[in-house]
Parts: C-alpha cells; structure tokens; sequence
C-alpha cells in the first residue's frame, strides 16, 4: 500500500491553512488554488485548522512533490511491509554489526555511520554505496534500529537526488516487536 496523494480545492479549507509537519506555513494564492495531500495511516502527524476539517494526518504543499523540501515521508512499519511486498527495495543503514545480528529479509546494509571506538561517525561514502545498490528512481523504504538514522538517511538520499525514498517509523527494533519477517 502507497500513501495517497488526494488534491482538494482550497476553497474547501480557510485561507492560510494551517502548519504543515515542520511548521512552515501553506498559503494559498487564490481561492482557486488546489492543495495536495500526503496522507499517513495510522500516524499521529499532522495538524489542526480552526474548522472542523476530516480527521487525517496530512502533510499539504501547494503545486509541487512533498520531498522536493528534503523531507522524507515516514510510513509505519506495517505499512513498509506491504510497500516491500509490493516490490520496493529495503536499505538497512544500522552498523554491520546490527545488521549481522538480524534484519528485514531481503535487505540491503549501508551503514550511514560508523563505529569509531566508543561512538559514531558519519560514514563518508554513504551515496557512494547506496548508488552501487540502487539508481535514484528506484523505490526505496530505508530503516535503521529506532527510526532516528533511517531518517536522516533518508533527507540525505533525497537531497541527493533520490526520488522513491521512504522512510520506515520505528526502526527495526518496532519491526520485531511485531513479529514481522526477519533473517
């Protein structure tokens, strides 16, 4: 299951909507100006408006893809899992020492940091190494332990010009917990 993209007029909802999830304001231009949504099952994102507006997370942006901002969109891990059976490719960025210990079945391990003695490091050829596994287009659920790494490497990808990047909420740690299919 993908998330939805709806687009409604702006005449449905107040002038200056509202905050999107980084609380940057949507305006519109005119009443005639559509929004387009990203919805999110089950996610506690989203924001509120003054009028009563249907009770789902959304994320608006006015005329343009929701990750051209860098902003990855997270989808829970049950919804990764349908994702990855539909077809998408599953990018662990944990350590290999995590990794070893036990991952998603059929995952893919670039580690976006790296040890170095008691704490981490950025690993330098983290885009280096994804694109010896992935081109920019293919579609992509990236997850780490807890869903912190996985997200940053997610901004990353898509800085860098990666166009089918989700990011897995909850890491893989929430992936075990519920009993889903690991090797």
């Amino acid at each position: 299951m993908r998330t939805m993209s709806l687009s409604f007029s702006a005449t449905l909802f107040p002038q200056n909507l509202a905050e999107d999830v980084n609380h940057r304001r949507v305006s519109m231009s005119s009443s005639r100006s559509v929004i387009k949504c990203q919805l999110w099952p089950n996610s506690r994102r989203g924001f509120s408006t003054s009028n009563k507006v249907p009770s789902f997370s959304w994320m608006a942006t006015e005329g343009k893809n929701v990750q051209s901002a860098g902003v990855p969109t997270s989808v829970p891990i049950r919804v990764a899992n349908e994702l990855l059976q539909a077809g998408y490719h599953y990018l662990d960025v944990r350590t290999p020492e995590e990794f070893s210990d036990g991952h998603v079945v059929g995952a893919v391990n670039v580690p976006f940091m790296l040890r170095l003695g008691p704490g981490m490091i950025k690993n330098p050829k983290f885009l280096e190494q994804v694109l010896a596994h992935f081109r920019k287009d293919h579609e992509i659920i990236v997850g780490c332990q807890s869903g912190k790494r996985s997200l940053m490497a997610a901004s990353e990808l898509i800085s860098a010009g990666f166009t089918g990047i989700t990011d897995m909420a909850g890491g893989y740690a929430t992936w075990q917990q519920n009993g889903l299919p690991t090797e």
